[in-house]
């Protein structure tokens, strides 16, 4: 069949085309389906999404990325033929029935997903399949390996060392001082984060606060050349491309798979270079890790896919009970970030920070075992760490000169008062992660959350217990309601519930 193309100014991320509904009937496509598109020049396999409004009966809605590609204007002929589907998706079916997928089963997957040539729903599949029956150490091992295959790879020459995070616990800005410790000490640290998956802050988020994030492999090479350090996002490397596309689909699922997410982990840091790691996995209720044996078996595997990687990994439990420090949300953990780093900040960002930046240190050869924590705290303490840090915030193309208090926060504020006196027993991470969110982070910067008081803090009747912080009113107003609802912080003492609830007689 030969159709008009008609340029629709949509962006899909993917390979997608439009088609009126008479036409899809007349040829026997369904929504997601794959048609062939020629030109004279070239040809495509694309993936097809029906309307009735946006192009007429006999024209094929093209877009921007695909206006590119073909060279095309309005107009002219398209052929379009059927086509059958993926063999990924085979192989994405046998492994949702629960069977092993072997190196060219899975490389196939991860090729057709950079490619464009899956739809979200057959991503999603893969990813829930990964959720729900699991994967081997091989199939991990071949999942990374694909993801490492079909993107970039960068050589610095020299020992790279990194940290990462499960994540899990909100406010864990612990990267903005890891790196210029470590930095600081003569190693070669390219931090490379992921934006916010489930949480309302990233590493690449909160960095984002105060200098640009996004740099192509070669610029990333010149910035730590210059600094021997630096914060950016992984997503603009086209370093294990496949990781960001199946984040776009994890994120409105809020899943995290294990085998994703070593597999994601790992083959970034496989990607830039990295050669020595440390892992962050928090442990405890509201974090991916529930408990201890669930962090241990995580940390297990993680060490054993690096090892066959040739990547050595440190991997530290750490408490997961409650946010680190006191800010949730990139402007709020930039602005906490800082003044750590200028000899302030909270208690247990420092000793996490220094605890796991002592690891790297400890791995590359600049402290003695069991003395990295030390030195990390010296170097945290001699301003050598804030120095580092804002000549990272200069190259990346930031002001240096950024105090806390020129970071803009949201300028709608509200509180949570504490509706008993007694002491604070309980800090809920996901309701704390909820509320943030709702406030409008991470996508609104200086929206977040202040926890006021922590475990073990004393409050009387009427404290305010949490700050909720949002750029717009209608985001404060759904926030505000979720914290009265859903107690992130829970004081001893506090009536939770009263029954029943819309009064009457108990017989």
């Amino acid at each position: 069949m030969d159709l008009k193309v008609k340029l629709v100014d949509i962006s899909t991320g993917r390979k997608v085309v439009l088609l009126n509904n008479s036409d899809a009937l007349h040829i026997g496509v369904r929504p997601h389906d794959r048609i062939k598109v020629k030109t004279s020049k070239k040809e495509l396999t694309v993936i097809v999404n029906i309307t009735d409004s946006y192009v007429n009966q006999g024209e094929i809605g093209i877009t921007p990325s695909l206006k590119k590609f073909f060279n095309c204007n309005s107009g002219e002929t398209m052929e379009i033929t059927t086509t059958g589907r993926s063999s990924s998706m085979d192989y994405i079916h046998k492994k949702m029935k629960g069977e092993n997928l072997n190196y060219k089963e899975i490389h196939a997957i991860i090729g057709d997903i950079v490619e464009g040539n899956l739809s979200e729903l057959e991503i999603a599949a893969f990813v829930l399949s990964q959720q729900f029956v699991g994967m081997s150490l091989d199939e991990i091992e071949h999942l990374t390996r694909s993801m490492v295959e079909t993107g970039e790879k960068i050589d610095f020459d020299e020992p790279a060392f990194d940290k990462h995070s499960v994540g899990g616990v909100p406010g864990n800005k612990v990267s903005l001082l890891i790196v210029p410790i470590v930095a600081a000490a003569g190693l070669l640290i390219p931090k490379t984060s992921s934006k916010a998956i489930t949480s309302p802050s990233g590493t690449a988020d909160t960095m984002e606060v105060l200098a640009p994030v996004s740099f192509k492999a070669d610029e990333l090479q010149e910035l730590v050349k210059k600094t021997r350090g630096a914060l950016v996002w992984g997503g603009a490397l086209n370093l294990a491309p496949a990781d960001d596309l199946i984040i776009q689909v994890e994120h409105p699922l809020r899943i995290d798979p294990v085998s994703q997410m070593i597999a994601s982990i790992i083959a970034k840091k496989y990607s830039v270079g990295v050669d020595n790691m440390v892992l962050d996995i928090p442990v405890g209720p509201g974090t991916k890790m529930e408990n201890m044996e669930e962090g241990e078996n995580f940390a297990n595997t993680f060490v054993e896919i690096g090892k066959r990687l040739k990547i050595a990994s440190y991997c530290g439990l750490t408490y997961g009970g409650q946010p680190v420090g006191h800010a949730v949300g990139p402007a709020l953990e930039a602005k906490e970030a800082l003044e750590a780093l200028m000899g302030g900040g909270p208690t247990s960002l420092i000793e996490k920070s220094t605890a796991l930046a002592g690891f790297l240190l400890e791995l590359g050869g600049v402290a003695p075992e069991n003395k990295g924590q030390d030195y990390a705290k010296e170097i945290l303490r001699s301003g050598k760490a804030l120095k580092k840090m804002q000549e990272i915030i200069e190259a990346q193309g930031g002001d240096s000169k950024v105090k806390p208090e020129d970071i803009s926060i949201g300028e709608h504020v509200a509180g949570v008062e504490a509706k008993a006196d007694g002491y604070v027993t309980q800090v809920n991470n996901k309701n704390i992660t909820r509320i943030a969110q709702a406030a409008g982070a991470p996508l609104d910067k200086g929206a977040g959350v202040i926890l006021n008081y922590k475990i073990g803090y004393k409050v009387s009747k009427g404290d305010k217990l949490l700050s909720i912080y949002a750029e717009k009113e209608s985001k404060l107003r759904e926030a505000t309601v979720i914290a009265t609802r859903s107690y992130p912080i829970i004081v001893e003492g506090m009536l939770l519930q009263k029954l029943p609830k819309f009064g009457g007689k108990i017989s």
